[in-house]
Parts: structure tokens; sequence; C-alpha cells
């Protein structure tokens, strides 16, 4: 099913249906937030500053628009607003009158200055939920420094832990700290609009990429007093659980439990390994991994990766290694309706991803491709009661693009 790149059609009941977002936001984590709002229903309102968000000026290898803009800023309209020009203010002003969240990421600071602090909104509408994204929070030393999804990743420990034995710290590439810190953009909004709901009063949500990134890494920052500072704290279940080469390709297996251990085994030809007392528990063969893996290897090389992610069906959990071009037509995402097709003025037709939560009663409007530079302004500014003559002056002035 093809989406048209304007709202038109958004028309499915979500649980977020009647809930106005203006997201000031840029790159990924709050312009992200945003869209997993939308897809729950949200009216969406991309307002960008006459340069742009800087995501659409990203290296790709489409001519006309930046793949990683398409990809995060799904089913809104787009609003070019100077908040700096005559009017430019005032006319947000009236926007959040009307809104029920708004999202930015300037550091802080920075929105007092543009006169769109929380305090100054509040004024405004006191029912507004405003989400603030950060790179290291509100507070302390760092608060006024620029974040970014792999700064916070080194910082954090998580490319040390990546690293291979005597190795140099390693990028997780994919923007994981973003995604993550837009999923708590989505969860931490909804859960004040619901407390709004009991209360009548809006309030600012907090969500910086240090939280995210340390969120991320729970299961490891744990210290007792009994422990030394410098204790490793990965989790990684040895050397059984991981990649694997086999004759064509790559394979994930993880095989933690007894159960899946004995299906392991089996299945590749190696009983006696489950057989065997010295390797019956995860931590005993984390430490006889050098006799395992070997083994483990060489049966291996009887099939494919992909032959063998069908021969282990569901009796061990693995996964041949693919690029994300190949979830594209793969039969579980196309089951669950995880791909769509949308249609974009410039870009013409494209595959993307939508919906990553699932709701049975409500499930939320079709999805649209993401907005054209200014495409949406002069309908946007009119649905909220500015006449032509207005939208005419914002246009003089240079506010409104």
């Amino acid at each position: 099913m093809s989406h048209p790149a304007s709202p038109a059609s958004a028309n499915a009941t979500g649980p977020l249906s009647g809930i106005t977002v203006l997201d000031l936001s840029a790159y990924i984590a709050g312009p992200y937030g945003c869209s997993l709002l939308a897809d729950q229903g949200a009216t969406v309102i991309k307002i960008e500053p006459p340069t742009g968000d800087n995501l659409r000026k990203y290296p790709s290898t489409l001519a006309s628009e930046s793949r990683a803009f398409l990809g995060v800023n799904r089913s809104k309209s787009g609003v070019v607003l100077d908040l700096k020009a005559a009017g430019g203010l005032d006319a947000l002003l009236t926007l959040v009158r009307e809104a029920d969240v708004l999202v930015h990421n300037f550091r802080p600071g920075v929105p007092a200055r543009l006169g769109i602090s929380y305090e100054q909104l509040s004024k405004v509408n006191a029912r507004l939920i405003y989400c603030a994204v950060t790179g290291y929070g509100e507070q302390g030393p760092l608060k006024a420094k620029a974040g970014y999804d792999q700064v916070l990743q080194t910082m954090t420990g998580m490319c040390a832990a990546q690293s291979k034995p005597d190795g140099p710290p390693e990028i997780l590439y994919g923007s994981v700290v973003d995604y993550y810190a837009a999923s708590l953009v989505a969860g931490g909004v909804s859960s004040a609009l619901f407390e709004r709901e009991r209360t009548g009063h809006g309030q600012e949500v907090g969500v910086s990429l240090l939280r995210s990134a340390l969120a991320m890494q729970s299961a490891r920052l744990v210290w007792a007093d009994s422990e030394p500072r410098s204790l490793d704290r990965d989790m990684r279940s040895g050397g059984i659980t991981g990649i694997h080469p086999t004759r064509e390709g790559h394979l994930y297996l993880s095989a933690n439990t007894p159960h899946f251990w004995q299906a392991l085994c089996e299945k590749v030809g190696l009983p006696h390994l489950a057989a065997d007392e010295r390797f019956d528990s995860v931590r005993k063969r984390a430490i006889h991994h050098e006799i395992i893996v070997p083994q483990l290897h060489e049966a291996l090389q009887q099939h494919s990766a992909l032959e063998w992610e069908a021969i282990f069906g569901e009796a061990v959990p693995c996964a041949a290694a693919r690029r994300v071009e190949d979830m594209f037509d793969h039969p579980q995402c196309q089951a669950e309706s995880l791909i769509a097709e949308f249609e974009h003025p410039v870009v013409g037709r494209y595959q993307g991803f939508t919906r990553a939560i699932a709701f049975g009663r409500t499930p939320g409007p079709e999805p649209f491709a993401a907005p054209v530079f200014g495409a949406d302004s002069d309908r946007v500014m009119t649905e909220h009661g500015f006449t032509e003559q207005q939208i005419g002056e914002l246009r003089a002035s240079g506010a409104l693009i």
C-alpha cells in the first residue's frame, strides 16, 4: 500500500489521536521520538528554522533528500518559521496556545534567549507538555556542551565494551543512543499526557543522551561495596553465544539454557559436548570455550548460515547475518506489516519502516512521507487561525517560509 506525503488520509484512531505536537527538534532523538508519537495518532507539526534540520544535509545516495531525514520524520507536517524574524515568535506562540506537546533539542539556556523556555511557554499554555532533549541533562558542568550519539557512546564505556581484546574502542554504528532516547521521548511525553488527564497541568520532561546511554547499560552499572572498581562488568556469556563462521556467511547463536545447549549439540552433530559435565553450565562453557569453539566451528562448516538457520528452526535461537536491506522483503517483516510504501513529491515512491508499536483496538493512522522543506507552512498557519494577510506579512518579514 502506498502512503501519501500529506495527512489527508490519516483518519484511523490512535491512542494519541487529538494530541498536537510541535516538533522543534533536529537530528534523530527528538524527531524520531515525535514520529513515534505520530504513529500513535498524534498530529505532529515539524517546525524548522530557515536553515532547515541539519539532517537534511547528511550524505545520502538520494540526490534530492537525505535518507536519514526521511527515515526519522515520517507522518509530520512541515513548517519553516524564523523565531528571530519579526512576527516569528508570536506566530509560534499562537501555535503553542493550541498545542499539547512541544519537543526541542536546544542546549540549556538557548530556549530562554529565544523566548521559548518552559517558564515562558507555560504562561501561554499551562497544559503544555514541554520535552527538552539535551546531551547531558539540565544541570552540572557539561549541561551547555553539545551532545551527539557517538560522543556519548565513547564517554559512557559503550565503545570500550565493544573492543576486541587489546584492541581500540569501537563505535556502535546505527545511532543506538539517539534511537533509545527517541523511545524515552515518546514514553516520557505519553506518561506526562496521562498525568495531565488527572491534574490538568502540564510539565517539563527531560531526556538526555547521557541518561539514555547509561540506561542501556543498566545491567553493567551495578557496583557492590565488596567489589573493586575495575571489575569487568561485561555480561557476555562466553565464546558459545555469539557470531560464528559457517560454510557461507556468519551465524549468531544463543545457547545459554540447558535446553538450547542440548539442541545445539545434537543439531551440529556434537552430542558428546552436551553429555560432558565440564560444559553443563553457561559459566563452565565460558571457562572452556577454547575446547568447545573449534569443534563448533568445524561442525558449522557443513552448511551455510541460511541453511543452519532453517535446520535450527525454533530449537536453537539463531540468525544468519544479513544486511538491513534484506528486511524489506523478509517474510516476518511482511507478515507484521513493518515495511510500508510512501509517496514523496520529490523523492517519489520509497519503502520505509513504520509502526514500532502495535495497538489492537486503536492502531493509529496510516503513515505518510516526511515533509518537504516548508511544504505545509500555509496550510498549518491557516488551520491555526492566521488570515491570508497575516501569512503574507509573515512571509514578507522572512518569519515564514
